[in-house]
């Protein structure tokens, strides 16, 4: 079953049980992805254009905690919060910070970076390998934490 049939179905049921926060944020997602489906002049999305999808939503609902934190409104970031974790539901399995620096370390050996300035290339070549297994923002932090120190 493809991803995008799997968030229809859930979306239906969420409705018959009257799952209210989990219906919203699945309807919101499938107009997220057929705009994306529009723009892209597809009928249906395959796997991978569904999860980019999700993670762009998972990223403006961190950034909306975020943001409704520093500005004292726990109420908005907790309702941001729930339904962050209704999203993560759909999105493949992350690998663990260990597995990421592994990657990066053959990455960094493979390319022969020498420190920062070879970041651009090494984040290139890392993302090409981890492709959705792995938040952006930690990978980007975890090479940057490498690079910066010299090689042992």
């Amino acid at each position: 079953m493809l991803l995008e049939e799997k968030i229809l179905n859930d979306y239906k049921e969420a409705m018959k049980s009257r799952d209210s926060i989990k219906s919203s944020v699945l309807s919101f997602l499938r107009a997220e992805m057929m705009n994306t489906a529009l723009a892209k002049k597809k009928d249906k999305l395959d796997d991978n254009d569904v999860i980019s999808v999700i993670r762009k939503q998972v990223k403006a609902r961190q950034d909306s905690i975020e943001q409704f934190t520093q500005g004292n409104r726990l109420d908005l970031a907790d309702k941001e919060k729930i339904e962050l974790e209704v999203l993560k539901l759909y999105l493949p399995q992350e690998m663990p910070a260990e597995e990421v620096k592994k990657v990066i370390e053959e990455v960094i050996v493979a390319v022969s970076a020498q420190g920062m300035k070879d970041m651009g290339r090494v984040m290139k070549e890392v993302n090409a390998k981890l492709s959705g297994k792995a938040d952006g923002k930690l990978v980007s932090d975890l090479v940057k934490e490498r690079l910066a120190k010299p090689a042992v």
